[in-house]
């Protein structure tokens, strides 16, 4: 008898953490909304007097959002192209193919994975310097693609351990290559991790503020991660209304990336009947 009390506070304790948990994702989120219909917008979450648009024609201009936005597209999406391609093609050897180095060089990546960016910014600045990529908008690719690809590869590896080899034996059969066979067996069967892939290199990169501020020097080439700290202005004021609508418009094409894959990708693995017994 005494266990359901018992039971009951454990349930009531683990809803509560969980909406402080909520609260402490969602609190952030109402002030970017509200802000960004507020005329008055400070720190404070609190609904707006009036309404306004003030802020978004404030921002809406080539310079401060529309340039930066197509910066962000550019390297980004290239980036995500370049580490969606190379992860492929490293991850399919390491999951067809069994050799004594395969655990060694996946630990070696993980361990690649947790080196903090700060770390190598250093150097790889001296060599952007010497081989003549600083300032470059393909320079930047290269680099977001780098420093993405080892989990792109973990996750890409371990995505396609899940589509059956004996698929790929039947194309061979019928005459067609390895690579062959990953792009037109693997590949198409393993669409959602492709897109778990995809949506993590791209809102990765999306977010990075460090990498692009070293990287890049001429402002028309910033991102829309750099530029956002032209809203900060000296001796500690704020445009909060304005960067709160920035941050509205710098989020939208993450959300619908992610909505489009969702709804495209969201069925998981269809390869129910593809090995017949």
């Amino acid at each position: 008898m005494a266990s359901a009390p018992r039971a009951t506070t454990r349930r009531l304790a683990a809803d509560a953490g969980l909406l402080v948990v909520a609260a402490a994702f969602l609190l952030p989120l109402a002030w970017v909304l509200l802000s960004a219909l507020d005329p008055d917008a400070n720190l404070k979450v609190k609904v707006p007097g009036s309404l306004t648009l003030d802020n978004f024609d404030a921002i809406l201009t080539p310079d401060i959002t529309f340039t930066p936005l197509l910066n962000s597209l550019l390297l980004c999406g290239g980036g995500t192209a370049l580490t969606v391609a190379c992860a492929a093609l490293a991850a399919y050897p390491l999951s067809r193919f069994r050799s004594r180095l395969n655990r060694p060089f996946l630990l070696t990546i993980l361990f690649a994975t947790s080196l903090p960016i700060t770390a190598i910014m250093v150097p790889v600045y001296a060599l952007f310097v010497r081989v003549n990529l600083i300032d470059t908008v393909q320079g930047t690719i290269f680099f977001f693609a780098a420093s993405q690809l080892p989990f792109a590869i973990w996750l890409m590896k371990n995505f396609m351990d899940g589509v059956p080899k004996e698929l790929e034996e039947a194309a061979w059969t019928d005459g067609a290559s390895p690579f062959q066979s990953l792009l037109r067996v693997v590949l198409p069967l393993m669409g959602p991790g492709l897109a778990v892939v995809t949506v993590f290199s791209f809102v990765m990169m999306w977010g990075n503020f460090f990498v692009p501020f070293m990287l890049l020097l001429t402002p028309d080439q910033m991102p829309a991660a750099v530029s956002i700290n032209e809203f900060f202005g000296n001796r500690g004021m704020v445009a909060y209304g304005q960067l709160a609508a920035f941050s509205v418009v710098y989020s939208t094409p993450v959300i619908l990336l992610y909505v489009l894959v969702a709804r495209r990708l969201g069925g998981g693995f269809a390869l129910g009947g593809a090995v017949k017994g």
